[in-house]
């Protein structure tokens, strides 16, 4: 009687594991196709993903081609087209212009040129992927064009020094190159461009190198009213204008009001250049101001690493 008894015992038993044996093995069957998923989709696929769809996200749109061979090719502009200039790098900490985009010596000169010293760092304007590093003897001399995701095209020429190559991907603010005379160049200088498809706009439209900012957040092109806005920025952000907006020129139709609603910036703001190892909160005890408002005021946040040179607002 015992001896049949264990015996059910062990019968039920087994078949107790048999079932759980099986319904794990389901289990895992069912699970295997949603591990598979969640391997493929990682952390680091995620991150090239979402670089790949910032890559292609404006850009894609207005670029047919990618191609090593020109530093630019004009094609057909949009009549409209909006320019995401926040998450931006000044390229340069130096704030000296010594020329504007336009006419110059009977000819158009395509960008600004900012007073750099031989071995300065040039920076990123903003991120991107690098699409020519090259030499041009009578021209740029060694140069670099970086196409960004936000549709601009950045060139910076008359280096001494390339620092990135080609098809390398940058972050706004990564060293791309150092200060020189190269090429067709009568002075240290960087040569700063912003095209877009192909087409030079005006700098100072987007970029503010006396104040070391960017106009607003956004840069809304238009092509029928692009050459009267050319025109202002310069007179704004050019050579030979004060940091702030003066009044506008005899004969020109643009007045005072329309050329101060075109800044960003009013006499209450002032400038801090930072000094090697101070921090936010030295800065806002010395200037009589807060950390929150210098974050708030230069769009950084409270764990921005400063560097020597670089240029804050306070007010």
């Amino acid at each position: 009687m015992l001896s049949k008894k264990i015996k059910t015992i062990v019968a039920v038993t087994c078949l107790s594991l048999s079932a759980t044996g099986a319904w794990g093995q389901d289990l895992l069957a069912r699970q295997a196709p949603v591990d598979k998923k969640m391997k493929a989709v990682d952390s680091v696929a995620l991150h090239r993903l979402i670089l790949q769809e910032q890559f292609e996200s404006p850009a894609a749109d207005l670029y047919e081609e990618w191609e090593n061979r020109y530093a630019h090719r004009a094609t057909q502009l949009p009549d409209s087209f909006r320019i995401d200039l926040r998450g931006f790098c000044m390229p340069t900490t130096n704030r000296v212009l010594t020329s504007n985009f336009g006419a110059r010596w009977g000819r158009q000169h395509k960008g600004m040129d900012i007073k750099v010293y031989i071995g300065d760092t040039i920076r990123a304007a903003f991120s991107g992927k690098v699409r020519i590093v090259n030499y041009e003897a009578r021209g740029y001399g060694k140069y670099v064009v970086i196409r960004h995701y936000n549709g601009l095209e950045t060139i910076y020429g008359h280096m001494s020094k390339h620092l990135v190559s080609e098809n390398e991907e940058v972050h706004a603010g990564d060293p791309i190159g150092l200060g020189g005379n190269t090429g067709r160049s009568t002075g240290s200088h960087l040569h700063f461009e912003t095209r877009l498809c192909g087409v030079a706009l005006n700098p100072a439209l987007m970029f503010d190198f006396r104040n070391q900012d960017v106009v607003d957040n956004f840069y809304m092109f238009r092509r029928d009213t692009y050459e009267r806005e050319s025109v202002i920025a310069n007179r704004l952000r050019g050579v030979g204008t004060s940091i702030f907006a003066g009044s506008s020129e005899s004969g020109d139709d643009v007045n005072t009001a329309t050329m101060a609603n075109t800044s960003t910036y009013n006499g209450d703001v002032r400038f801090h250049k930072v000094a090697r190892g101070e921090t936010l909160s030295v800065i806002a005890r010395k200037r009589g101001t807060s950390v929150d408002s210098l974050c708030k005021l230069n769009r950084i946040s409270k764990r921005t690493k400063l560097r020597p040179g670089q240029i804050l607002k306070y007010d």
